[in-house]
């Protein structure tokens, strides 16, 4: 078995996963609720709080699974790219548990980690792919192939999830702004305010969302709070479609420009419905297989991580004691 570990951002996550990488057995996530306070992750909070939820965190994953420490094999981590102290106290975790049972440890890039989660939710799927990784932190779209990810494009300033949780905050919505601002806009109609998609015309495969989030804030300060109020289940349908169409525009793109046999989207931005639904006319139109992995395994998770422990090399007992954390 292996035993995962995700603190990148503000999840605690821990789980275990069969080697094959292709079946979790556990996979226990606790988000922390404490930065809603300041409107966005405060690092030093959530560095606090996985030191005291990450031994509670891992306790449960193992007995969740009916596995105790005597069946982990090998223990993953995260140790890039996110916030520093975040990822610190998991790869000490890690390294811990490793050395104290002279285990090998795999170090999983957490972007990786969100490709893999594709794994978990089909097993059958093989590179190569193409792949929209779409979170709070990253947009870009990869080319996989068995041995390695290339990038195809990314985006030029924020991060889709970073746009949604912008556009939540000034719509007033609060945080976390992606769910907020799905919630607001269930009932608007997303066409009835025209919000500019980035880049919507160029032949690249990057993403831009800093021209939007300038048309939102423009609109609003047009608008008294009467207006607001009134607009806001349509501001809010309207702003998270536009976020859609640029994803989905690239995605397709990057299927007719790389011949792709399959297309695989994850990262948090992909449990949002509404690009959920947006993916359902992307697999028509493409005509190729669409992987979507279930909510549970786009958001971060540490499911993931062990599943792209089986393609990462491990580090032997006890080299990887000098193995250090990487913000990017």
């Amino acid at each position: 078995m292996i035993l995962a570990i995700e603190t990148s951002c503000d999840d605690t996550c821990a789980a275990v996963v069969e080697l094959s990488g292709r079946r979790a057995l556990s996979n226990v996530v606790h988000t922390q609720t404490e930065h809603a306070r300041y409107g966005g992750v405060v690092p030093e909070v959530a560095s606090r709080a996985h030191l005291e939820r990450l031994d509670g965190v891992i306790h449960s994953s193992l007995a969740a699974a009916d596995v105790d420490l005597h069946d982990v094999t090998r223990v993953a981590v995260t140790t890039r790219p996110g916030l520093i102290g975040a990822l610190l106290v998991g790869v000490a975790a890690a390294k811990g548990l490793a050395y104290a049972r002279r285990l090998p440890l795999v170090p999983v890039n957490h972007l990786e980690g969100h490709v893999a989660a594709a794994y978990l939710a089909e097993p059958d799927l093989e590179p190569p792919f193409v792949a929209l990784i779409a979170s709070g932190g990253h947009t870009a779209l990869y080319s996989v192939t068995e041995d390695r990810m290339s990038l195809l494009g990314e985006t030029l300033d924020d991060a889709a999830g970073e746009a949604l949780d912008k556009g939540a905050r000034m719509l007033g919505l609060g945080f976390p702004g992606g769910p907020a601002l799905q919630k607001a806009g269930q009932t608007g109609d997303p066409n009835r305010h025209d919000f500019p998609v980035g880049l919507k015309d160029k032949s690249n495969l990057d993403f831009s969302f800093s021209g939007l989030k300038t048309s939102l804030l423009y609109r609003l300060k047009a608008m008294d709070e009467a207006e607001v109020r009134e607009e806001l289940p349509h501001l809010a349908a309207s702003y998270e479609a536009a976020v859609v169409e640029a994803l989905t525009r690239k995605l397709l793109r990057a299927a007719d420009l790389e011949d792709a046999p399959a297309l695989v989207v994850v990262g948090g931005v992909a449990a949002n419905a509404r690009l959920r639904h947006g993916l359902d006319e992307v697999r028509g139109k493409s005509g190729v297989r669409l992987v979507v992995p279930p909510p549970s395994l786009c958001t971060d998770n540490a499911a993931m991580i062990g599943a792209a422990a089986t393609r990462t090399p491990e580090v032997p007992y006890p080299g990887y004691l000098s193995l250090n954390a990487r913000s990017v």
